[in-house]
């Protein structure tokens, strides 16, 4: 409970205010404003309450979203106005968007420092993955309005169930482009783990020379994909060492990766329905890195499917406060710090309770429970006793699992809709 303690607490608004935002700290949640001659004005939300009201997961209209934030940090039930939606709307515009990424940053370096993220065999596992985002459509004549179809491109740790960094990109950029800017941010103490749309020769020589492990699966139909993956599939060969094609000369111009032949592993994995899988590797070792562990280390990439379902559905990210993109990269930052907090208190909560392995505790109803609590929460009001009140309720919450049973049904493709603006939960 040490980080959680250290992140809601009165620490959180100096952390975003000087290191942030760099702007004095507030001592109150607002000030009066000078009277107006025509009318009484409600005053702009302070940096520390704006981004509390963002962190604590906005799902509604924005104007109810407030009225409920300030209600529950006056611990009363009836709604209370005391920001405007035009104020918010204000304030929103004066943070840079790399504000709450830079919040994200800082919580996950935490957590990894105080042990929430754990280790395979001496590597941080690390997933990667896009999702196609339809926001809400509404008739807008802001300027520079967002796109109503992006992409979301995450880094997710499926030990830790947290985002290590995310961003939004157009629809017409590849996966593997999205992905290569955030390859700084790992190490040679990183493996990260990628499906069948990421696989390229340039890549492989891009995370080879910065000595990234990866394991990503390289099956692919027909006579597409690798040849020599081709021949390990028609042989009976559960573990191989091949060399890959250098990769061509402008792929390793533009991305400053060396133009040789790079030596990969490839392990076949049979998975539980049957279906024969290749995964790609650059952990050559078989002694160190055994064959058969290889599947299951595969299998935690879906962890951050579930992320991006977490997010679509239950902090209904592709409602948007703003038509501007910068509102939009604001909205998605602050769902990713919500839902790692949230994270954060469903590993605390199951921490301190010593469940047994078959029960999982609920992550909607974790959701529920802080949510009317995370605005006296992240000011640092009564933090101790509100927060153990909290993880024993979601402690309480949970559900049996059973490993190895299948639950998911055939997927049946179909256009998805985007969804209106007015349309959200009352």
């Amino acid at each position: 409970m040490k980080l959680f303690l250290i992140f809601i607490g009165r620490h959180v608004v100096t952390v975003v205010v000087h290191r942030v935002f760099r702007l004095p700290a507030f001592a109150a949640i607002s000030r009066p404003c000078p009277p107006c001659r025509r009318r009484q004005r409600l005053c702009a939300p302070p940096q520390a309450a704006l981004v509390a009201v963002m962190l604590s997961g906005m799902r509604k209209s924005v104007q109810t979203e407030l009225d409920e934030f300030f209600a529950h940090l006056k611990e009363q039930a009836q709604l209370m106005h005391h920001v405007s939606e035009q104020a918010f709307a204000k304030a929103r515009a004066k943070p840079s968007a790399t504000a709450i990424p830079a919040l994200n940053d800082w919580l996950v370096a935490r957590a990894d420092a105080d042990g929430f993220v754990p280790r395979w065999r001496g590597r941080r596992l690390v997933a990667a993955d896009a999702s196609t985002l339809c926001f809400g459509r509404r008739a807008s004549h802001v300027a520079r309005a967002a796109s109503a179809d992006q992409i979301a491109f995450g880094l997710y740790l499926p030990g830790a169930e947290m985002m290590l960094a995310a961003s939004l990109h157009s629809v017409h950029e590849d996966e593997r482009q999205m992905l290569f800017p955030h390859l700084d941010r790992l190490g040679g103490d990183d493996l990260l783990l990628m499906d069948r749309g990421y696989p390229s020769r340039w890549l492989v020589a891009v995370l080879n020379a910065r000595g990234i492990g990866f394991c990503m699966r390289v099956e692919k139909g027909g006579n597409s994909g690798f040849a020599c993956v081709r021949d390990f599939l028609r042989s009976d060969a559960h573990d191989k060492i091949v060399t890959l094609a250098a990769p061509d000369r402008r792929d390793a111009s533009d991305y400053e990766c060396p133009a040789t032949p790079q030596t990969v592993r490839l392990v076949r994995h049979v998975a539980s329905t049957g279906n024969v899988r290749v995964l790609m590797t650059n952990l050559l070792d078989p002694t160190a890195f055994p064959g058969a562990d290889f599947g299951d280390l595969y299998h935690q990439r879906w962890r951050i499917e579930e992320a991006f379902k977490r997010l679509k559905h239950r902090l209904n990210r592709e409602h948007v406060s703003g038509m501007s993109q910068q509102a939009t990269m604001h909205d998605f930052a602050a769902k990713i710090v919500c839902d790692n907090l949230q994270s954060l208190a469903t590993e605390t909560a199951l921490r301190d309770a010593a469940l047994p392995p078959t029960r999982r505790i609920n992550r909607a109803a974790a959701h529920s429970i802080l949510k009317p609590l995370l605005p006296a929460l992240l000011l640092g009001a009564d933090i101790a006793t509100r927060l153990i009140e909290a993880l024993q309720l979601i402690a309480g919450r949970t559900y049996s699992h059973r490993p190895g049973i299948i639950k998911s049904k055939p997927r049946v493709a179909r256009p998805k809709p985007h969804k209106s603006m007015s349309l959200k939960p009352c």
